[in-house]
């Protein structure tokens, strides 16, 4: 029994079986022409085991490609009435004897590949009016297909794109320091992956792309490894991103196993769903039980990230930038913010913002209860020696401090 159909390919077993019943040959069916091969990709058949979906064969050697060169017309009532059709070895073998074939053409003017009808006894009544209703049907083909051909041609693009940077060891990775907003005294530092400029990509992207094509895992083991070489040159914790899907992977527990856990400050962010928090909760257990801390990642940016705080209790929770940026002056950030950092708090974890960028955010923050900061005013992301140990943090000039919260332990 051959492959199961994809719903595009049932789509276009319908319009063949529609062609065959309309024009009475003994099988209708679908080629894609690669430029080399013709493949049969879709098969609607009479005749058992003559014709057979995934079979292929030379294309020039093919009528199909005959018509394309104009060496035969699209519609052939009778092979034997053709020399140069009778040379070739559809006539011989299964001995096709009436023909029509129509291209199917994409909405770039690309040739997919043919749509096409055979009998296996002459045809008479075989009409130019029947390649009119071929030719719709092959259009009707084309609309269904072309999502799957972009689809195909997206994964490619993005294949080639990732190969030389995967095989270069993965992405850069580069450091940001995180500070706390009382002392200016640097905690740790989040890794964060960089890939080539010219891409025009926000890193997000590249790895939601990797993932769409089945490598994702694989682009995120590379990028924890090269966050982890840092540990090594750098004190304090390094906060290392993943997702849940890939720290479920045996391949991300063994490589975190491997590592001084106490450094490690592992980020899920709340973007990406979580299936089964159960299974998360046990592949996090022991790596927690030996030193590594958990964080909620962009905290502010959707709706799960209170769902994923309640369910696996992070030690520390980072707001996201879109919460920070603007806080010293807008009213609602300010409010949100208290918020979440008495929210935090309440829950037990230290609360860190990103995306700082300005003294006076920074000032407000601390008012507000936040523990830790990262963002520019405190500096940007860049290699391991660029760090600094302490930075200037201003006093929150006119502003009512909090008491002392929890600060997180390094």
């Amino acid at each position: 029994m051959g492959k199961a159909r994809t719903p595009a390919e049932q789509q276009v077993a319908e319009l063949l079986r529609t062609a065959k019943g309309a024009l009475g040959l003994s099988v209708t069916f679908l080629t894609r022409m690669d430029g080399e091969t013709q493949h049969l990709e879709v098969v609607d058949s009479s005749v058992p085991f003559l014709f057979q979906e995934g079979y292929q064969q030379r294309q020039e050697a093919t009528l199909c490609q005959a018509i394309r060169d104009k060496k035969l017309p699209a519609v052939i009532p009778d092979l034997r009435d053709f020399p140069v059709a009778m040379k070739l070895p559809a006539a011989r073998f299964p001995r096709i004897r009436s023909y029509v074939s129509v291209p199917v053409v994409l909405s770039d003017g690309t040739v997919y590949g043919t749509f096409c009808g055979a009998g296996l006894t002459s045809d008479k009544g075989l009409t130019k009016r029947d390649q009119s209703l071929m030719d719709v049907l092959a259009s009707a083909a084309a609309v269904i297909l072309e999502p799957g051909v972009q689809e195909q041609a997206r994964a490619a693009e993005i294949a080639a794109r990732l190969q030389p940077v995967m095989d270069d060891g993965g992405p850069l990775v580069v450091l940001q320091p995180i500070v706390s907003l009382r002392t200016g005294h640097r905690e740790g530092a989040e890794a964060l992956s960089r890939f080539p400029r010219e891409w025009g990509k926000a890193p997000d992207l590249c790895f939601a792309e990797a993932h769409s094509i089945g490598r994702g895992h694989e682009l995120e083991l590379l990028a924890l490894q090269g966050a982890a070489r840092h540990l090594e040159v750098v004190s304090g914790y390094v906060s290392m991103n993943v997702s849940p899907q890939t720290l479920l992977t045996e391949g991300c527990a063994t490589l975190l196993r491997s590592l001084p856990l106490d450094r490690i400050l592992l980020e899920l962010s709340e973007h990406d769903p979580v299936e089964d928090y159960e299974a998360l909760q046990a592949t996090l257990a022991p790596l927690r039980a030996r030193g590594m801390r958990l964080a909620i990642d962009d905290v502010g940016a959707g709706f799960s990230s209170l769902r994923h705080i309640v369910l696996t209790s992070p030690d520390v929770i980072k707001l996201d930038r879109s919460l920070v940026d603007g806080v010293n002056s807008d009213p609602v950030l300010t409010s949100l913010v208290r918020s979440l950092a008495e929210f935090g708090h309440g829950a037990g974890a230290v609360v860190v913002a990103e995306g700082i960028e300005t003294a006076e955010d920074a000032a407000m923050l601390v008012s507000l209860g936040v523990d830790h900061g990262q963002g520019w005013h405190f500096g940007r992301p860049g290699p391991p020696e660029a760090l600094v140990d302490a930075c200037a943090v201003p006093a929150a000039e006119g502003l009512v401090p909090r008491q002392a919260g929890p600060l997180i332990v390094t």
